[in-house]
């Protein structure tokens, strides 16, 4: 068995899923992730192809996609991400399977059966007809309400009520969109999984916004981008260096 390598920009569900192919495949040898284009094409080309690529549609620095247009891939890829969208660019390259966000076991164990059975009897990558097939919508399930506590009180808020999430002093917060705030026991990362990505969009470290909680955006330095809440937040609500080019593409809707 050749290496295996995750490209994967959120540390969480890079771990998830190095903790899920080792359960699948105790012996496999896992290499280091890789969190960018820019990385990646760079360890492609330094590197001996490995064996199998798990690979993030929406990197920091933009779409995966990227890394073919800038390097020879010869390995096969899993394409693992929350969209649906992509499976035709998905076909272009090297694809043998596209697991939707949250990645079930099941689907993660029939991927890398279907990658085991190909290499073991050379077959040629899926067609167009499997690849689209191996989409399962159901797996497109996003949290609708939260649960949250204060003082005795148990309270459920619904996800098109929130406005943003944001953590400080390693408490995470939910606000809604009438400006109060509850603590959750869900970290960014975890929902980050959790929520629609279509609505929702991690900025920075510290927060995940609502597209309809944006009142105003001005142009900062760096080529970043400052972002004004409604509700307004106290804190710095800018994005990232490394998350601007995918925010302005999840602002077109790319």
């Amino acid at each position: 068995m050749k290496d295996i390598l995750i490209i994967e920009d959120e540390e969480a569900a890079s771990k998830r899923l190095h903790k899920m192919i080792h359960e699948i495949m105790p012996d496999a040898n896992i290499l280091s992730p890789l969190v960018s284009i820019k990385s990646s094409v760079e360890w492609l080309q330094n590197n001996p192809p490995p064996g199998l690529v798990f690979l993030d549609v929406h990197l920091a620095d933009g779409e995966s996609f990227e890394i073919f247009r800038q390097t020879r891939v010869t390995s096969p890829i899993i394409f693992t991400t929350a969209y649906d969208q992509y499976a035709l660019d998905a076909f272009k390259v090297n694809s043998i399977d596209y697991l939707l966000k949250p990645i079930k076991n099941d689907d993660l164990k029939r991927a890398i059966d279907k990658y085991l059975n190909l290499t073991s009897q050379h077959q040629p990558l899926l067609n167009l007809e499997q690849l689209l097939s191996s989409l399962k919508p159901q797996n497109l399930s996003f949290k609708d309400r939260f649960v949250v506590k204060y003082g005795e009180h148990i309270k459920t808020i619904e996800t098109t009520d929130i406005a943003y999430f944001y953590t400080e002093s390693k408490v995470n917060f939910i606000v809604i969109k009438d400006g109060k705030r509850y603590i959750t026991d869900n970290n960014l990362d975890q929902l980050e999984e959790m929520l629609d990505p279509g609505k929702f969009f991690r900025i920075n470290r510290q927060f995940i916004i609502s597209l309809y909680s944006i009142a105003d955006m001005l142009t900062y330095a760096k080529s970043r981008v400052l972002v004004k809440l409604n509700p307004p937040s106290k804190l710095e609500t800018i994005v990232s260096t490394e998350r601007s080019a995918a925010f302005k593409a999840w602002l077109n809707d790319e």
